[in-house]
């Protein structure tokens, strides 16, 4: 069974950097697309970026373009997102989700940037980790 733990939350002032971690296990990473969503209190839940499974396409939104930096990492069987000039609009929890290439990258038509708009195009979640920035 797919696990998805990450790791590198907590807090930090404005301006700052964090470095996330998703870490898959119970199959190889090379199989899955990843993404890195978050929802903020009272706020619905937003992708954040996504990296497709065997090709690397990036999707990143507007909101964190030039400051955040997704990268997968097939030896250790994990994915970063590398955030950088962080705001207290940043202040979320964030999580990540996988989907195997045959599921929702398969169908005609689809690319990263949609499945990262789409909750329903993924499959498996993490639990989350908490990131704070403090003005």
């Amino acid at each position: 069974q797919l696990q998805l733990v990450e790791s590198g939350g907590g807090l930090t002032e404005s301006g700052g950097s964090l470095r996330l971690s998703c870490k898959v296990s119970g199959y190889t990473l090379d199989y899955y697309a990843i993404g890195w969503f978050r929802q903020a209190p009272g706020k619905e839940r937003e992708g954040v970026s996504c990296v497709s499974s065997r090709d690397d396409k990036t999707y990143y939104a507007d909101s964190v373009k030039d400051r955040f930096k997704i990268s997968r990492d097939e030896l250790e069987n994990t994915v970063y997102l590398q955030m950088n000039s962080l705001k207290p609009d940043d202040t979320a929890v964030y999580t990540c989700a996988a989907d195997p290439f045959w599921e929702s990258e398969s169908v005609p038509g689809n690319t990263i940037a949609n499945m990262c708009n789409k909750m329903e195009s993924w499959a498996s979640w993490g639990q989350g980790t908490q990131v704070t920035v403090s003005s």
